[in-house]
């Protein structure tokens, strides 16, 4: 079989990249359920060490079929390598640990995923990074002066979960790129069926599998993109272009020019702290990619339609949906995100938390549980769940009330969907 064209269109890409079956091999990417690769001879083992591009060493930070999946991804960001993770949380702590040390900081968006916020805030702060919050509304101004010295990057989500802020990221692209840091992208609630960061000067993409890309809820995990765009040499990183003594004296940008964000997380943080995904749950997300452009498009059609009726409620304080007329990031929405804007709606009911306690347990085809961005309708009370840990001003910052749900509209009929969400709503 041929290798695919890089310019071929996102579904076939889904279907057809990271993994090219010679003859006689299977049609499907297999699962290699193996910790271990054998060599045949002590040199060999000892070459692989030298470079680690040449072949799998452990399967503690690579997998064939991992690998796959990591090259499908990849292509379907428009990046040049991607890592896969244990999990979205991992995902985002090894971005940010691959280029902060203790000493340095980083700015990220105020309104970002509540386990995202703790980690930074708190567990971050621990190991004596420290986290500088903006709004996701900064101005330039505002934006440009929260940069120190020593700011190494800039970290936002596409769309925020639960708020569904949708972040300017060519603005902020530009103020990261002015100040010689990189912009890193959770992408997850977007996909890059609905946007592509990398394309308006993300340098770094990042997504909780777990959600869309998965989409049937049977797998935790994550992954980290790497552009191959930014330039590290401005010596503002130097665990990239000094020696890294864990690592023969590696420098990463001189042997591994084209991706040295993503080979020095594999070879140095993946290799430190394991937090790999297993090979079968690489092959279930890879069967959930399969059909992701089909699903996202459908997600959207769905999540517009009970966004309108729920907007028509005189039991709703406000709906969000950032592709709706009238809504604060329509704008953004249209250029980020002219597809749609995923299938998650924030709902704020009248009544504020016992109404909102009502409403959710009044539902009887969308599931009340911790999760997000299923093929199946899911409801969530951040303030109670996800973002339980924040304080009120951490609350307030991020968007959410004690009324605020956050819907998960999936794949069942939509006109199913909305007489559930009526019939909620009238027990109210």
């Amino acid at each position: 079989m041929k290798e695919l064209d890089p310019n071929a269109k996102i579904e076939t890409k889904c279907l057809h990249a990271g993994y090219t079956p010679k003859n006689g091999e299977p049609r499907v990417v297999p699962i290699v359920q193996s910790t271990t690769y054998v060599y045949d001879s002590t040199d060999d083992v000892a070459a692989v060490f030298d470079d680690p591009t040449k072949s799998l060493i452990y399967s503690r930070f690579e997998n064939p079929t991992t690998d796959a999946v990591e090259k499908k991804i990849a292509a379907l960001e428009g990046g040049v390598a991607a890592m896969c993770t244990s999990s979205g949380q991992a995902a985002s702590l090894l971005s940010i640990l691959n280029i902060c040390e203790a000493g340095d900081s980083f700015i990220a968006s105020s309104s970002i995923y509540g386990g995202t916020i703790n980690l930074f805030a708190v567990t971050l702060k621990r190991m004596g990074i420290e986290c500088i919050w903006v709004s996701v509304d900064a101005t330039d101004e505002e934006l440009n002066a929260a940069f120190k010295p020593n700011t190494k990057a800039v970290f936002g989500e596409t769309i925020a979960n639960p708020a569904l802020t949708v972040l300017d990221i060519e603005r902020w692209a530009k103020a990261a790129h002015a100040h010689s840091v990189p912009l890193i992208v959770d992408n997850t609630f977007a996909t890059p069926v609905l946007c592509r960061p990398m394309e308006w000067g993300a340098d770094i993409v990042i997504h909780s599998t777990s959600k869309y890309m998965d989409g049937h809820a049977v797998q935790v995990g994550g992954v980290i993109v790497d552009s191959g765009k930014f330039d590290w040499t401005s010596g503002k990183f130097p665990c990239m272009t000094e020696p890294d003594e864990s690592y023969h004296g590696i420098v990463y940008t001189k042997q591994y020019a084209f991706a040295p964000y993503i080979v020095k997380a594999r070879m140095q943080l993946m290799r430190d702290f394991g937090c790999y995904p297993a090979a079968n749950s690489s092959f279930l997300l890879n069967l959930g990619l399969e059909t992701l452009p089909v699903r996202m498009r459908q997600y959207c059609k769905n999540a517009m339609a009970v966004a309108e009726f729920i907007q028509s409620s005189d039991k709703v304080q406000s709906v969000t949906y950032p592709s709706l007329p009238g809504n604060k990031y329509k704008a953004l929405a249209d250029k980020y995100l002219p597809e749609g804007a995923s299938g998650v709606i924030s709902i704020s009911i009248k009544g504020g938390r016992d109404n909102a306690v009502k409403f959710m347990d009044s539902l009887k085809l969308a599931s009340n549980e911790v999760h997000v961005a299923d093929i199946r309708t899911c409801v969530l009370h951040p303030a109670s769940a996800t973002h339980r840990q924040l304080t009120d001003e951490q609350l307030a910052a991020a968007g959410i009330d004690g009324g605020l749900i956050r819907l998960s509209v999936g794949l069942e009929n939509v006109e199913d969907i909305i007489a559930d969400v009526k019939q909620a709503l009238d027990s109210i």
